[in-house]
């Protein structure tokens, strides 16, 4: 059955895009142990693409769907090198201010970004069946560079550092090589999701794209729901996040937040690997018990 109703589009459009963040993320994050609390710089840094080239250049905010991903992309070099030679949580600290850096510069840049008034645009496209298939089409292809990544040599390697750094380093792996190899496509598909954000929504400012709570702290609550370092985890916890954030909004008023958060909580403690971590936990224990009656026997 194809939906075609407005409002069951935006939310499956919002899922979309939270699910391209949340598999950006966890490239870095669920896969090489590198927790980051600032993705919210490269998505504010790929919806401004999109909204400065019409608000400077009078060019489609579409062309930022190029541009918006290669400028998180390039943000990403320096920020890797500077920041990769923090460990654990001085790394997530020195994530948490750059995020909240680029939103500061972004709010005083008036002249340039409009500061906290936004930028609002008059989207060329208003069809959500459109922004619905141009959204799964990003998804999936991020979908498929994760999985390209993370069954490929750097795949490997990012496992190991993030298991032990110190015993990956002594066999040779250049372990800030490689969490950059892991920065980069991260970042690159976080301004992809941001670019996409600006097209759909049509208004940003930076108090929205580079929300510390809102944008940096979901992304990661999403992954843990579904499952870290998991292929379809982060694509199942936006599914939960936004279905029960619009169904909790709609029911229960002000106090949604309350019964989501304890919702949350809940689910971390009794599914501490996610959704899609405890079944591929308990796949594995079926399997296994398979394999040793079949050995019994």
């Amino acid at each position: 059955m194809v939906i075609k109703a407005p409002y069951q589009l935006h939310i499956l459009i919002l899922i979309i895009i939270w699910a391209i963040i949340g598999t950006s993320w966890n490239l870095l994050g669920g896969y090489a142990g590198q927790v980051s609390f600032g993705h919210a710089a490269f998505f504010g840094l790929g919806a401004y693409s999109a909204g400065l080239l019409t608000l400077h250049c009078a060019l489609s905010p579409w062309w930022g769907i190029l541009l918006g991903p290669l400028v998180a992309a390039l943000a990403a070099l320096p920020i890797g090198m500077i920041c990769f030679r923090l460990r654990g949580p001085y790394f997530a600290l020195a994530m948490l201010a750059l995020g909240e850096i680029f939103r500061l510069v972004f709010l005083n840049l008036t002249d340039f970004t409009n500061g906290a008034k936004g930028i609002l645009i008059m989207p060329a496209i208003t069809n959500k069946m459109f922004y619905y298939y141009t959204g799964l089409g990003m998804l999936a292809l991020t979908l498929l560079a994760t999985y390209l990544i993370v069954n490929s040599k750097i795949g490997y390697y990012l496992v190991s550092i993030r298991e032990d750094q110190d015993a990956a380093t002594s066999l040779g792996i250049p372990t800030t090589l490689y969490k950059n190899l892991a920065l980069l496509p991260s970042a690159f598909f976080t301004g992809l999701a941001g670019a996409f954000y600006m097209n759909y929504v049509a208004f940003i400012d930076p108090n929205i794209v580079f929300n510390l709570t809102n944008v940096s702290v979901m992304v990661i609550l999403v992954v843990m729901l579904g499952g870290v370092a998991t292929t379809w985890g982060p694509t199942i916890g936006a599914a939960i996040y936004i279905f029960l954030g619009e169904y909790f909004r709609t029911t229960l008023g002000s106090a949604n937040v309350l019964i989501f958060g304890i919702l949350v909580c809940l689910i971390i403690m009794f599914l501490p690997n996610g959704i899609a971590g405890e079944l591929d936990l308990l796949k594995r224990l079926t399997q296994r018990k398979k394999a040793s009656l079949s050995g019994g026997v």
